[in-house]
C-alpha cells in the first residue's frame, strides 16, 4: 500500500501542464511545466525565449476563476496560484514602468516597453492632448511602416490604423502630416525611443488603473506609478503622493487605506479579492521604486495588533539595483524580430498590439467623443473638493506643480472627459464565455470594438432579448457595490465584535494563568491566602485533581502505545 501511495504521489508530481503566455506583440509562447514548478521557472523560460536580460520590469499576469486579475508570484507554484483547469493562459506585461525608459540599456527592452505603452494608448489608459496624441501615433507609424511613400500610402492612409479608442478625422490628418514631414529617415529604434521619451512626460504614464469608490461613493481609479501613488477621478488627477511620503498601505475586506504623513486616504474596492490585489500591487511598487537595496524589503502585514490578516513580501530586486545591473551588461545587441507588415488594400496594417480598425468611418464619427483634446493648460477645480497635488519632480512635468497651501489647492486636469480606460474593468485575457459581456460593456461605455473581437463574436451573437438581459445583469453588477454608509456600519460592528473576542480571550488567559500559579508550589503570601480559602479547596479536590489524573492517564496510554509499536 505504501509503495502504491508513493508511486501515485510521484506520478502526480511528474504530471506536466501546458501553459500559453500571450506576449506584448499578441503572439503566443507555449510550454509545459511540472506540477511543482515555481513562477520563477516559467518567467525564466519566457525571458530566455525573448532573449531578455533586463527582465525585472516585466511580469506575468493571469485571471483566476473568479475573474480577478493577479500577478504571478515567482516564489510560489504556478499550478496552485492559477486554481483553474489546464491548459493555462497568461499574459506577459510590463509590471514596473521604468522611470526613464530612454535610459534602458538594451534596445530589446525598450521595444517591449514601447509595445506596452502602445497598448496603454489604444485602451485609453494613457491620456494626452491632441498634439501629443498625433505625435505619438506618428512615431508608431514611422516605427512600423517606415518613411512615407506616396506609392504605398494613398490619401487617408493613417485612418486605416486604430491608435486610440476613438479619434477624429482632424486628428488622423494631423498624424499623417507629422509622419510625412517631420519623421522621415528615422529608424524603428529611433522612433520607438522618441515615442518613449514623449510618453514618459504624460500624467498617466505607467498607470495601471484599479477601479474603486471614495468615501462619498464617487467612482475613482487608483494607480501606482514610478513616481508615486495616483488617484484619478472624473477628468482630474485629484491626488499624487510621492513614494517617500507614503508611510503605510493597508486593507480590510473591501476597504483600502493609504497613510501619508498628514492624511489617510480611504477607498472601497469592488470585492475583497480586488482590494487585496490593489494592496499587493502597492506594496510591490513602493518597494521597487522607493528602496535602495532589496535587503531592505520586509514582510508586510495587513493585520492589526490581535489579528493576523494577510502577509506579503516583495521578492524581486529594486529599481536602483536593476539599473546598476543593466549598466554591467556587455553583449552584442540581440536581434529584434519586429512583427511584419501585412498589406490590406494597398495600406499596411499594424500586425501587433492595436490592429487595423474595421469600423467604418461614418460609424467612428457617430460614436466620436474625443478624449485627447483640450489639455493645453491646468485649471482650478471649483466644483470639487480641494485636494493635495504635487508634481513628479523637477525633471518631470514642472508645469503640474500645485500649490501646497491648503487654501489654494490645484488638481491636474488629464482630459475633458472622465478617465475611463476601456479594459480596466475587464480581465486580461478575457475568457471566451464572457466575450459577449465584454462587448456589451464596451457598447454601454461608448467604446469601439476591435476587428478581432467582432469576428470572434459573429458566430455567437446574442439576440436583442439576450442583450437586454445581459445589460440588466451588467448594470446590476456595476450597482452591486454597497454604499459608504453601509461599509462604515459593517466596519463598526466588526470592530465591536473583535473587541469583545479579544477581551474574552484575555480574561480566559489570565484565569488560566492564575489557576496554574495557585496550584504551583510558589510560596507567596497572595497565593497562600487563596489556597486557604474554602472555595479553592473545593475547586482543587473536585475539579483540578480529577482533571490532572485524567491527563496523566491519557499521557501514559499514549506513551505505552508508542513504545509497543
Amino acid at each position: 500500500m505504501l509503495s502504491r501511495l508513493m508511486s501515485g504521489s510521484s506520478r502526480s508530481l511528474e504530471r506536466e501542464y501546458s501553459c500559453t503566455v500571450r506576449l506584448l506583440d499578441d503572439s503566443e509562447y507555449t510550454c509545459t511545466i511540472q506540477r511543482d514548478a515555481k513562477g520563477q521557472y516559467l518567467f525564466d523560460l519566457l525571458c530566455h525565449h525573448l532573449n531578455l536580460l533586463e527582465k525585472d520590469y516585466f511580469g506575468i499576469r493571469f485571471v483566476d476563476p473568479d475573474k480577478q486579475r493577479h500577478w504571478l508570484e515567482f516564489t510560489k507554484s504556478v499550478v496552485k496560484q492559477l486554481r483553474s483547469q489546464p491548459p493555462f493562459t497568461m499574459c506577459f506585461r510590463v509590471k514596473f514602468y521604468p522611470a526613464d525608459p530612454a535610459a534602458l540599456k538594451e534596445e530589446i527592452t525598450r521595444y517591449l516597453v514601447f509595445l506596452q505603452i502602445k497598448r496603454d494608448l489604444y485602451h485609453g489608459r494613457l491620456l494626452c492632448k491632441t498634439s501629443d496624441a498625433a505625435l505619438l501615433a506618428a512615431y508608431i507609424l514611422q516605427a512600423e511602416i517606415g518613411d512615407y511613400d506616396p506609392g504605398k500610402h494613398p490619401e487617408g492612409y493613417s485612418s486605416k490604423f486604430q491608435f486610440f479608442p476613438k479619434h477624429s478625422e482632424k486628428l488622423e490628418k494631423k498624424i499623417a502630416e507629422i509622419h510625412k514631414t517631420e519623421l522621415s529617415g528615422q529608424t524603428p529604434a529611433t522612433s520607438e525611443l522618441n515615442f518613449l521619451r514623449k510618453a514618459q512626460t504624460l500624467e498617466t504614464y505607467g498607470v495601471d488603473p484599479h477601479p474603486c469608490k471614495d468615501v462619498s461613493g464617487n467612482a475613482a481609479f487608483l494607480a501606482f506609478t514610478p513616481f508615486g501613488f495616483v488617484v484619478l477621478q472624473g477628468n482630474k488627477r485629484v491626488h499624487f503622493i510621492k513614494w517617500n511620503e507614503v508611510t503605510k498601505l493597508k486593507f480590510e475586506g473591501k476597504t483600502f487605506y493609504l497613510y501619508e504623513k498628514k492624511i489617510i486616504l480611504t477607498y472601497f474596492a469592488p470585492t475583497p479579492e480586488a482590494c487585496k490585489h490593489l494592496w499587493k500591487c502597492g506594496i510591490e511598487n513602493q518597494a521597487f521604486y522607493k528602496l535602495e537595496k532589496s535587503s531592505q524589503v520586509r514582510t508586510v502585514s495587513s493585520s492589526n495588533l490581535f489579528f493576523k490578516g494577510s502577509r506579503f513580501r516583495y521578492s524581486g530586486r529594486v529599481a536602483k539595483e536593476v539599473m546598476e545591473s543593466s549598466a554591467k551588461i556587455k553583449r552584442e545587441p540581440p536581434e529584434i524580430h519586429r512583427a511584419g507588415m501585412v498589406p490590406s488594400r494597398s495600406c499596411p496594417s499594424i500586425t501587433h498590439g492595436p490592429r487595423l480598425s474595421s469600423v467604418p468611418r461614418t460609424r467612428r464619427r457617430a460614436v466620436h467623443i474625443s478624449i485627447m483634446e483640450g489639455l493645453e493648460s491646468l485649471r482650478d477645480s471649483a466644483h470639487s473638493t480641494p485636494v493635495r497635488s504635487s508634481s513628479h519632480g523637477d525633471t518631470f512635468l514642472p508645469h503640474v506643480r500645485g500649490s501646497r497651501a491648503d487654501s489654494n489647492e490645484r488638481v491636474a486636469v488629464i482630459a475633458d472627459e472622465a478617465y475611463s480606460p476601456a479594459d480596466s474593468m475587464l480581465p486580461t485575457p478575457v475568457a471566451e464565455h464572457s466575450l459577449e459581456l465584454m462587448l456589451l460593456s464596451r457598447q454601454i461605455n461608448g467604446a469601439t470594438c476591435s476587428i478581432e473581437e467582432e469576428k470572434e463574436s459573429e458566430a455567437s451573437t446574442p439576440t436583442a432579448a439576450e442583450m437586454e438581459a445581459l445589460g440588466g445583469e451588467l448594470r446590476a453588477l456595476c450597482q452591486g457595490h454597497g454604499g459608504p454608509e453601509e461599509e462604515q456600519v459593517n466596519k463598526f460592528v466588526l470592530s465591536v465584535l473583535r473587541l469583545l473576542l479579544v477581551t474574552m480571550g484575555l480574561l480566559f488567559v489570565l484565569l488560566l494563568l492564575l489557576i496554574i500559579l495557585t496550584e504551583s508550589d510558589l510560596d507567596i503570601a497572595f497565593f497562600r491566602d487563596i489556597r486557604q480559602t474554602p472555595e479553592f479547596e473545593q475547586f482543587h479536590y473536585q475539579y483540578f485533581c480529577p482533571l490532572r489524573r485524567w491527563f496523566a492517564c491519557k499521557i501514559r496510554s499514549v506513551v505505552s502505545l508508542l513504545i509497543d509499536t
